[in-house]
């Protein structure tokens, strides 16, 4: 006999659907409030320091969200077994949203509480995606629970110097995360890049090809071995343009024209053009012509911002059965979210003098595109399936 669910909502009928909408919530939230505390107009006490606040938020918080959406739904595709929905999936999103709550409550909960509420959301996750896998016998899925466990780990490097444990090892667990989810993304690109071209344009085969996708991958991974290994100079920036070419190799070969006509795909083709650009300016950066953090916002604001939210809007219509067009609306977005990232990356660099006003103006296009995005999926992500399937 089937038990009643609590949480007997479409939301939780598949992990997209919950996960999506926190991402599409807290990207606005947590942007909100970092700018009003970066610029004073807002204190508020926090277990975090403020700098460490924003990347793991932004990281552990938004990105997280989006990949635990992604994976408890593709997982489900891959394996073809059934993935946490209804109250599992309902815990596991409260889990989430309790370790964004509860650092704001440093003066009223011990610090190891609001440590133990936000670090145990990963190995939830973990043990959430590794079930299903382990039912069935493809040993490259565990690639993906390998992938969380080393950002488990950049985690609790963060939460070991917030509780005093540790000395300097804050900053090197937001680069490992930074670094992880990098990396996840550029695997997941060669799953699905090729199939969304595909379905997308009639007549087209994408031939794929593993040589390309190994050096890209490899080319990417020694590049960010060097950056947490404080490595820079010639080396570093040797390391990075062959990222470049092996990356442009790459994506070279998925590569369609037609895509500039469908808003779903270049969207995916910009972002990944956003880690390219950041191995550029990481070379760059090796010799101290331009700020090291004007490449990390490359891979962050740039590749991590603008592949999130093309991947959530794909995921979000092809799992609720419905046309893969978008309106113009999250079209507009999706440029807003280019924008952002141009005034955070490009333009700080062209016009120093104003990097407030172009941090301010990448925040607003930020804050515009992720509207956007609540707006128009909130009805998608809530209702049934159009097409009257399960999920």
């Amino acid at each position: 006999m089937k038990t009643q669910q609590i949480f007997d909502y479409p939301i939780f009928n598949l992990g997209f659907r919950a996960f999506f909408a926190l991402a599409g919530l807290s990207a606005l939230a947590l942007i909100a409030l970092w700018t009003s505390i970066f610029d004073g107009s807002l204190e508020m006490d926090n277990y975090y320091p403020s700098l460490y606040w924003h990347g793991h938020e932004m990281l552990l918080g938004y990105a997280t969200a989006v990949i635990s959406g992604f994976l408890l739904t593709a997982v489900k595709n891959w394996t073809g077994k059934q993935t946490i929905q209804g109250d599992s999936l309902a815990m596991l999103c409260l889990l989430w949203l309790y370790g964004r709550i509860v650092p704001f409550y440093s003066e009223l909960l011990p610090d190891f509480i609001i440590a133990a509420i936000d670090f145990a959301f990963l190995p939830a996750l973990i043990i959430c995606v590794f079930k299903p896998i382990a039912e069935v016998d493809k040993p490259k899925m565990l690639l993906f629970p390998t992938l969380l466990s080393v950002m488990v780990l950049g985690n609790a490097l963060i939460h070991a110097e917030v509780l005093g444990f540790a000395e300097n090892t804050a900053t090197f667990g937001i680069n490992l995360v930074v670094t992880t989810i990098i990396m996840m993304i550029m695997v997941i690109a060669g799953r699905v890049f090729p199939f969304f071209t595909e379905r997308a344009l009639s007549g087209v085969l994408i031939i794929r090809n593993p040589l390309f996708d190994g050096l890209a991958i490899a080319s990417a991974l020694c590049v960010f071995i060097l950056l947490l290994m404080n490595v820079t100079g010639t080396t570093l920036a040797v390391a990075a343009i062959v990222a470049v070419i092996t990356n442009i190799m790459r994506i070279g070969g998925w590569y369609v024209h037609r895509i500039w006509f469908l808003p779903l795909l270049w969207v995916l083709y910009i972002g990944y053009g956003w880690i390219i650009l950041g191995f550029i300016l990481t070379a760059l950066s090796a010799y101290n012509v331009i700020s090291p953090t004007l490449a990390i916002h490359a891979f962050t604001v740039g590749g991590i911002g603008v592949l999130t939210l093309g991947m959530m809007a794909r995921v979000s219509l092809g799992h609720t059965g419905r046309a893969l067009r978008v309106s113009n609306a999250i079209a507009l977005a999706f440029v807003l979210i280019n924008v952002a990232s141009l005034f955070r990356v490009l333009m700080p660099f062209l016009l120093p003098d104003w990097y407030a006003n172009m941090v301010y103006f990448s925040t607003l296009c930020w804050l515009a595109a992720f509207s956007l995005f609540i707006l128009v999926y909130t009805p998608i992500l809530t209702a049934v399936r159009e097409d009257g399937k399960e999920g």
